[in-house]
């Protein structure tokens, strides 16, 4: 028999399964011709159970997977006999008006195959299925405004890592008429660029179980893994062996392993995704005195986007298994290179990284004539790295300062800007008179820092 991804989700929170319609559903849907698998199934079971008064069981439900998993299927087959047996009205809203056209087309293909007989309208950001017998779905582009003043009973979040709270206070009214109400939640973890945090406080709160009348699953690592262990991918791809495969796991691991991790291996980052660091974030990481140091210093220096000012920065290591991090100087290119230089020949380091369009190439070989070891030149894949290696550390406690005001200036008045085109972030100033550069030299100091690897000992035999 052929592996496949385990069935059941990592962590879930089911109030009940009984006197549930899942059967029906699924009888339904492989009508159509498709087959249910069994973590769909075990889904539906849940989100179609009710109790003694015969009113679902949760009103609120929501599922993470990992793409190209079939996690849409679900929300298929739930519309399915929500239209088709119970006669709901349902309204089914994405972020894009791709989602939720795709939606729309998934249904119509299955009502198509199971030979159900509907009216459609097709109209970009519109679509509407209604079925005789009365059920009606349609299918929006989400905003702030959409949906107010109609009434459905099942609202479906799609692309839930993109619902904000704004569009919440818009939709979630639209189902209170509803005598029996239900909100389904389908999406993927958030990353660092997700608008959204309604989807996050529903997890959170679901299985802190401070929420009442809600249920939860998902497939995820609880930190971040290998890319490449194949357990981490069966236990979090419930269709991995059923049209998902190895393979097309393996074509996607790249240099970006938090957007792996994210993407693939259903990670949640246990950072603030939507805000830029606090002055209480920072805060907590301040220490009242230098640590304890071990090993050699790793020197980040970034000039700045417009040219004029350079800054460098250092970390290092600490006894307590910390990075402790520290600006130096930032000055105007026109103090010239002298001052870096004379800083890395005086000091014990172990790493040089440089980051600056033209100017990192030109210190470069200045370090080379003062027979200084050549310096690290990142590419733009390893800046993203380095960002997020940062935020991760400052919200893991991995890291601390010595509340430096120039550097603490900075950093808490700072947000994110895109970096590339696969999810990468940077920081930006919010202010014109706080440089950044001495934020990113310090984040270049601390990659260097947390990439080095110890030495290991030399073992001499007789």
């Amino acid at each position: 028999m052929a592996k496949k991804g385990s069935q059941k989700p990592t962590q879930s929170i089911i109030l009940s399964a009984k006197n549930s319609l899942f059967e029906d559903a699924v009888n339904l849907y492989e009508k159509s011709g498709r087959k249910a698998r069994q973590w769909q199934i075990n889904l539906l079971k849940a989100i179609l159970s009710r109790n003694k008064k015969g009113l679902w069981e949760h009103t609120k439900f929501g599922w993470s997977i990992s793409r190209r998993n079939g996690k849409n299927e679900v929300v298929a087959q739930r519309e399915m006999i929500g239209i088709v047996m119970l006669s709901e009205k349902i309204l089914h809203t994405a972020h894009r008006t791709t989602a939720s056209h795709e939606a729309w087309e998934r249904l119509t293909n299955l009502l198509d195959s199971a030979e159900i007989e509907y009216e459609s309208l097709r109209a970009s950001g519109r679509e509407r299925i209604t079925i005789s017998g009365g059920g009606k779905i349609e299918f929006r582009t989400r905003s702030s405004k959409g949906g107010l003043g109609e009434g459905f009973d099942v609202l479906v979040i799609d692309e839930a890592q993109e619902y904000t709270d704004d569009q919440e206070s818009a939709l979630k009214y639209v189902i209170s008429a509803s005598e029996n109400p239900q909100t389904l939640f389908c999406g993927t973890p958030p990353t660092p660029h997700s608008s959204g945090t309604v989807f996050t406080n529903l997890r959170n709160n679901t299985l802190a179980k401070s929420v009442k009348n809600a249920g939860w699953a998902e497939w995820s690592v609880p930190e971040q893994t290998d890319p490449y262990d194949k357990k981490a991918w069966y236990a979090t791809n419930p269709s991995l062996g059923q049209g998902l495969t190895e393979r097309s796991i393996e074509d996607e691991i790249g240099n970006d392993v938090i957007d792996f991790n994210v993407q693939r291996l259903g990670l949640w980052l246990k950072y603030n995704q939507k805000s830029a660091i606090s002055e209480a974030d920072w805060e907590s990481v301040k220490v009242e005195k230098l640590p304890i140091i071990k090993g050699k210093l790793f020197v980040g220096i970034k000039y700045g986007v417009d040219g004029t000012n350079v800054a460098l920065s250092i970390a290092v290591k600490t006894e307590d298994n910390r990075v402790f991090v520290e600006s130096i100087d930032c000055k105007s290119i026109r103090h010239g290179t002298g001052w870096i230089l004379d800083f890395i020949k005086k000091s014990d380091v172990e790493k040089v990284v440089i980051d600056g369009a033209g100017a990192q190439n030109i210190l470069a070989q200045d370090m080379k004539e003062y027979r200084i070891k050549n310096p690290v030149l990142p590419t733009v894949k390893e800046v993203i790295i380095a960002n997020s290696s940062f935020e991760r550390s400052l919200y893991q406690d991995k890291l601390c300062h010595l509340n430096q005001p120039s550097l603490t200036q900075v950093i808490v008045n700072c947000e994110k800007r895109n970096i590339g085109t696969n999810g990468g972030f940077g920081y930006r100033s919010q202010f014109e008179e706080n440089d950044i550069s001495l934020m990113d030299s310090v984040i270049l100091a601390h990659w260097a820092c947390i990439e080095s690897k110890p030495v290991a000992p030399q073992k001499i035999r007789y």
